[in-house]
């Protein structure tokens, strides 16, 4: 398998870069605010997670509608597999997804049986959406078709679940992150992902201009939508709407639903809230 290079240039997307920033100025209203929150995969992935702090989490969600009126709720719940039954037996409101981060997260670094059990358990105990890494121990020395048949396996075994694919992109140059992305998304990943926030480099704003960059192509050969989902040191509410009018600028307002753009983050929410109500926030 070989996997053509970006388009663009590093120096181009970040002269792009410069009039989306202007544009993203301008959407920094309450509804962009609102959109934001309402995309929001709302994520605990501590060591110390227990079932009751996570249950306690996920009742906070439960909570939303009467805190919040008129506000839509974050989008899905993020936790570890073995988290997703104690999301699924809490949780009461609706249109809530429950995502599992599985596949050896944070590293990929385990068998791809493994992998692809982990995924099909968390789907059993409740998940409707998994989050695995590419497997960047083959992707960087370019065994395109192993990572290629990792991605498609676990696909299969977890069913009608979405399958978001995180690329670690903050370790990759623009050529690797246009490639990861293409593979991920011919593999049969539903949305393409930037980072795990588990290492120091996680989303950037290059990173979603080739990821984005990447969907649209995929979009008009085959006219499917494959979402985008950047997570990882995003807290401010200014980087939020930033990545939204990425997303505006390069794909369209079509893309701006929780069905088709996430943001991971578990600060954001609160701070989103300040920004809609006026008021500080904690209820996260």
């Amino acid at each position: 398998m070989i996997l053509e290079t970006c388009p663009l240039s590093l120096s181009d997307i970040q002269s792009e870069l410069e009039e989306i920033r202007e544009n993203a100025a301008k959407n920094l209203t309450k509804e962009m605010f609102e959109k934001a929150l309402s995309c929001i995969d709302l994520t605990t992935l501590n060591s110390t997670d227990t079932v009751t702090s996570v249950t306690e989490f996920t009742e906070k969600v439960n909570q939303f509608p009467a805190a919040f009126p008129g506000i839509s709720n974050v989008a899905a719940i993020c936790v570890y597999p073995n988290m997703a039954h104690t999301v699924k037996s809490t949780l009461k409101v609706p249109n809530v997804k429950i995502a599992a981060v599985a596949g050896g997260f944070p590293s990929s670094m385990t068998f791809t049986k493994i992998k692809i059990e982990e995924a099909q358990l968390a789907v059993v105990a409740g998940a409707n959406e998994i989050d695995i890494v590419l497997p960047l121990w083959a992707f960087l020395e370019g065994h395109f078709e192993t990572c290629h048949h990792e991605i498609s396996a676990i696909k299969k075994v977890i069913g009608d679940a979405h399958l978001k694919v995180i690329l670690e992109t903050g370790v990759l140059n623009v050529d690797q992150i246009w490639q990861a992305s293409i593979l991920s998304i011919e593999a049969g990943a539903d949305f393409i992902k930037t980072s795990t926030g588990k290492l120091p480099q996680a989303a950037s704003p290059e990173a979603a201009f080739v990821m984005c960059l990447a969907i649209k192509q995929h979009f008009e050969e085959t006219d499917q939508r494959i979402g985008f989902k950047p997570a990882g040191g995003i807290v401010t509410p200014e980087d939020a709407i930033l990545y939204l009018t990425i997303v505006q600028e390069i794909l369209g307002n079509e893309w701006l639903t929780p069905e088709m753009f996430r943001i991971g983050a578990s600060r954001l929410a609160n701070n989103l809230l300040e920004k809609i109500t006026g008021s500080p926030v904690k209820h996260f």
